[in-house]
């Protein structure tokens, strides 16, 4: 059990390291860019095929990790190749900064399946609740952490961009000084899972029918649910432009708090706890698109909540219901489940953001919302064994 918390908070720190250089630089990356000189619409693009890569691409390397047992090499290359945001200091053409963006997007579906994999693996003594829910709470606080640092140097150096980006390298060393020591300290526990056999081939259509339902659940439910950048953008016009970033940073805070707690929750009383999130995924689009300024604050902060609970309990249904042998693979497809319902979301809120279609909103929200818990409530009552 003490090497089950070590390699938690060696993973944390990990991810703490990493989100500290990341969400530091997404703090940034829209006014820097839009310095360098990239149209609009090509930041648009380029940001959404990010995200498709960042979520599309975790099946593959969900898959490849199990065929080849390269947990610990996707996971080292995966957070290694965080050295191209410092880089982005150094650029001096907008081309070239959304090259380094892509594979920066890379490198997180890489090293996702296979880092939760072995996250999963190491602290199955403990339980996945309380591991992914420290976990999420230290990777929130690098969440927070990161924009604060750009904020800070920006404030200090005048708006130099280069300066705040170049403050990156520091997580970045950080960042490997634990990566080499989790390397160290904890790949004798997980040497049963890189030798646990030869690779089972199997597609979506052959994965346990609990896995089905749970995870065409949370594809509905992050298909109805809108994304904090849009509510923001919707409290853009009526505050003033220091205040988004305030609001995104509390947003942190609360998805960093709520996920600790969502995560012990789920380890006492089990999957049953996935309801609330799903309820309370409704509220967002509903105050967002009441047009009462309060209101959207409100929605923003209930966001951080559910993300929190996402970003830690849901991850964590993942590896009570996968079988350890094919456990990347499942990672996967969950992460495009979550990935493609967020592209449905944003696509579909935009469009009724723009038109100004609120009823619409609220009706597109609760209906899929309703469909969502069907299918997690069908999930939960399964008897099929978790296969661990």
């Amino acid at each position: 059990m003490k090497a089950a918390y070590i390699g938690i908070m060696l993973f944390g720190v990990i991810s703490l390291c990493g989100d500290l250089i990341y969400e530091g630089a997404r703090s940034v990356i829209p006014p820097y860019l839009q310095w360098l000189g990239a149209p609009g619409v090509i930041f648009g693009l380029a940001i959404g095929f990010g995200e498709f890569i960042g979520y599309g691409l975790r099946l593959l390397s969900g898959y490849l990790v199990d065929v080849i047992k390269g947990y610990w090499l996707f996971t080292i290359l995966g957070y290694t190749l965080l050295i191209v945001v410092p880089l982005l200091a150094f650029t001096n053409s907008w081309e070239l900064a959304i090259v380094l963006i892509l594979i920066e997007r890379l490198a997180k579906a890489l090293r996702s399946p296979a880092r939760d994999t072995l996250l999963s693996h190491i602290s199955k003594s403990v339980g996945a609740g309380k591991a992914f829910g420290l976990h999420e709470l230290m990777d929130q606080i690098g969440a927070v952490g990161g924009p604060a640092i750009i904020a800070s140097t920006l404030y200090l150096s005048g708006g130099v961009y280069s300066q705040a980006l170049l403050m990156l390298f520091i997580p970045y060393l950080l960042l490997i000084l634990a990566l080499s020591t989790a390397y160290t300290k904890l790949r004798p526990y997980t040497s049963d899972l890189v030798s646990s056999g030869r690779f089972k081939t199997l597609s979506f259509t052959e994965m346990p029918f609990e896995f089905k339902l749970y995870s065409l659940s949370v594809l509905l439910n992050t298909a109805g649910l809108i994304h904090i950048s849009l509510i923001l953008f919707r409290a853009a016009p009526e505050v003033a432009s220091w205040l988004l970033p305030t609001i995104y940073l509390v947003v942190q805070a609360v998805d960093a708090a709520t996920a600790l707690i969502a995560g012990l929750a789920y380890d006492k009383f089990g999957r049953i706890v996935l309801i609330l999130p799903f309820i309370l995924s409704i509220l967002p689009s509903i105050l967002t698109f009441s047009g009462v300024f309060n209101l959207i604050i409100i929605a923003a902060l209930l966001f951080g909540v559910i993300l929190g609970m996402q970003e830690s309990i849901y991850r964590a249904a993942v590896a009570d219901i996968s079988s350890s042998e094919f456990r990347g693979l499942a990672y996967g497809l969950f992460y495009v489940a979550y990935g493609i319902g967020y592209v449905i979301s944003g696509t579909i809120y935009g469009f009724l953001l723009d038109n100004q279609l609120n009823l619409h909103a609220i009706v597109y929200a609760f209906i899929l919302q309703i469909f969502a818990l069907i299918l997690l409530k069908k999930s939960i009552g399964s008897s099929m064994p978790s296969g661990e």
